[in-house]
């Protein structure tokens, strides 16, 4: 089986010579492999294609793909955007009562996945449209079969978190109390308020929020909807380390009867959140395909090597491997101090940042952890010179 991209946004037929068309073998024989599409830009047919790649190897934009495919995925398409689009093959499996997670590379599907299970897309199976016989007629027999059926009913009460929660100011004006309440079907929303520690941003303007608390603003106003399936894109970015686990530990308690699913990129998290995960692996941009269900260390283990067993498909090169090892040892002559800082305070109204005096060797690289808005970016302005300590000195002979 073989699929063709052709990556629209690369794409410039008035500044090439179409070369694709020009130097194609097929093309040459007088078949119509590839046609100009009414935009101006060609359309590749994957039945007359014969995969030999010159029209990517002369595409002077680096815009088409030509991807062979296991024979197994013929007809199986889930959805695709348009001709030569990006194709999604498969989808995870809500199960009531449990945490389903959705594990895989940026730009493979895992926002359309659930955005297809949360009605928000209508699956077209591969073609321009499709109607719900269709869809229904092809997940006969498994367990996705009853929830179309349902889905397209109306019958199913969804509950779903965006991905990019800094567009949230963009469809909501007023406070976060005023958008809680607008939402809580559950009774719910004082509880996880306090559980998740948002109490202080109550009465502020959801423009003024901070990438951490719309985060939490948006993972509460998911989880306080009375619904039967809940859907979050992602749950931990702009949060710290304590935040992401609190997050993740009043889902699984709040929702423990319900089905849910998660997208998610942080293995720790979605190791300790999700009962079985769904891996998805592809090539960004141009096709995904969605695993069966596995327990979640096995997913995330198979994940990590880059070969899924039970597929038989090797997803990467190289295994992701974590080494713990010691600092390296520095030769003497290396040990030069870069930066040196006496004991240092910096002072805003209602918050103060106290430092010891440190310094740091060239060639050494020094982490900073902690909770968000405790001063760690104020505590690099300091070092960079950006902002002025309100006490102590920072001595600065380099280029930063």
């Amino acid at each position: 089986m073989r699929i063709a991209i052709l990556k629209r946004d690369r794409c410039q037929p008035r500044k090439c010579q179409y070369e694709c068309i020009k130097y194609c073998p097929m093309v040459r024989t007088g078949a119509e492999t590839i046609v100009i599409g009414e935009d101006g830009k060609p359309v590749i047919s994957e039945e007359l294609c014969e995969g030999c790649g010159i029209c990517i190897k002369k595409c002077p934009f680096e815009a088409i793909s030509i991807i062979g495919l296991p024979d197994r995925l013929t007809g199986e398409e889930t959805h695709r955007y348009g001709e030569n689009g990006f194709v999604l093959y498969g989808l995870p499996i809500p199960k009531p009562g449990k945490v389903t997670g959705l594990l895989g590379e940026n730009g493979t599907g895992k926002s359309t996945a659930i955005k297809i299970l949360s009605g928000l897309i209508v699956p077209n199976l591969g073609a321009k449209t499709a109607t719900w016989d269709a869809i229904i007629k092809r997940y006969a027999g498994s367990e996705l079969q009853n929830y179309f059926i349902r889905l397209a009913k109306g019958g199913l009460k969804i509950s779903y978190k965006p991905q990019y929660v800094n567009a949230i100011p963009d469809y909501f004006r007023g406070n976060v109390r005023e958008l809680l309440e607008g939402t809580d079907e559950r009774g719910m929303a004082a509880e996880l308020v306090d559980a998740l520690e948002l109490n202080a941003a109550l009465e502020n303007d959801i423009k003024e929020l901070s990438g951490g608390e719309l985060q939490r603003v948006a993972v509460i106003a998911c989880m306080i909807r009375d619904a039967d399936f809940y859907f979050f894109d992602e749950i931990t970015p702009y949060l710290d380390i304590y935040q992401r686990v609190r997050v993740a530990r009043v889902i699984k308690e709040v929702l423990n009867d319900r089905a849910v699913v998660v997208v998610e990129h942080d293995l720790a998290i979605l190791d300790m959140l999700a009962d079985y995960i769904h891996l998805i692996y592809g090539k960004p941009a141009e096709y995904g395909v969605v695993t069966m269900p596995k327990s979640t260390g096995r997913g995330i283990n198979e994940y990590l090597s880059g070969f899924l067993h039970a597929e038989n498909v090797r997803i990467r090169d190289k295994p992701i491997e974590f080494t713990a090892h010691p600092p390296r040892e520095k030769q003497e002559e290396e040990r030069r101090v870069s930066v040196e800082y006496s004991e240092f305070e910096k002072s805003y109204d209602g918050f103060v940042l106290k430092a010891k005096a440190a310094g740091i060797e060239s060639g050494e690289v020094l982490g900073v952890v902690g909770r968000n808005a405790i001063g760690k970016s104020t505590f690099v302005k300091v070092l960079a010179g950006e902002i002025e300590p309100t006490k102590g000195r920072i001595e600065l002979d380099i280029k930063i």
